[in-house]
């Protein structure tokens, strides 16, 4: 300075590490990175096991707690209590449907080993309804069931009821027996003796046949006689399809 004094120069430094804020942002990264490739890693190992692995992994994500249904822990290799297996009514409905076809499979091979119905099978036929499975036995113009205004069977057809009834009987399910006629009165007798009298009495001796193939009493639900009210072939309420005897097996629940 002009008066002789020194100057003072004032010199101001960078902070070092100005950019130290930024330092974890690529730890972030790296660790996610890591975390999918530990997963894709995971994900090839298991679709190089065997299915009981799978089938251990998959249920140990459905229960953290470890317990496998097939028997032990996915992480222990202990034994485990296997989960409740929740069973829906349309599971159960298609379990029974097999059962169904299985012994009518049954039921139509033993008719056709037999000789003495080989006539008779045509008149059966197998139908699933609302109920359940459904088994009509038809009449034919030859009376092979029960002779007109007849609730007697005849011996024929009481042997094939009851052979019939030898598969019912490895069922637990219930039985409804209907009798049904066609539309012509019945006039062989009283006005107290109808159609209706006429079809119960037939579902009652197919009840009996039944019982004889090896049906229990218990299985016997209902014995229906539906008379001419529900008519098979309804545009001609005089046909012979009109007079049966259906068997109906109900689901279980």
């Amino acid at each position: 300075m002009s008066d002789g004094q020194d100057n003072i120069i004032i010199v101001k430094k960078g902070k070092k590490g100005g950019h130290g804020h930024h330092g974890g942002a690529w730890k972030v990264a790296y660790a996610d990175f890591v975390t999918a490739m530990m997963a894709l890693f995971i994900v090839l190992w298991v679709l190089g096991q065997n299915d009981d692995v799978k089938k251990s992994v998959s249920s140990y994500f459905k229960d953290p707690t470890g317990y496998s249904p097939y028997g032990k822990n996915v992480i222990t290799g202990a034994p485990s209590s296997p989960l409740p297996i929740t069973t829906t009514k349309s599971q159960k409905r298609e379990e029974e449907k097999l059962k169904f076809e299985e012994m009518k499979s049954k039921i139509q091979e033993e008719l056709g080993q037999n000789q003495a119905f080989a006539s008779v099978s045509q008149y059966i036929e197998f139908e699933m309804i609302n109920e359940g499975l459904r088994i009509e036995l038809l009449e034919s113009a030859d009376n092979i069931f029960f002779g007109i205004g007849s609730s007697q069977l005849n011996a024929n057809a009481s042997k094939l009821i009851q052979e019939i009834g030898q598969q019912v009987a490895t069922l637990n399910n219930n039985i409804v027996i209907e009798g049904h006629t066609d539309a012509r009165p019945f006039v062989a007798g009283s006005e107290n003796y109808t159609n209706y009298e006429l079809s119960t009495d037939r579902a009652n001796a197919a009840r009996r046949a039944l019982i004889k193939g090896g049906v229990s009493t218990k299985q016997i639900d209902e014995i229906r006689g539906c008379a001419d009210k529900r008519l098979r072939n309804p545009e001609d309420p005089y046909s012979l399809v009109n007079r049966r005897i259906s068997i109906v097996i109900k689901y279980l629940e």
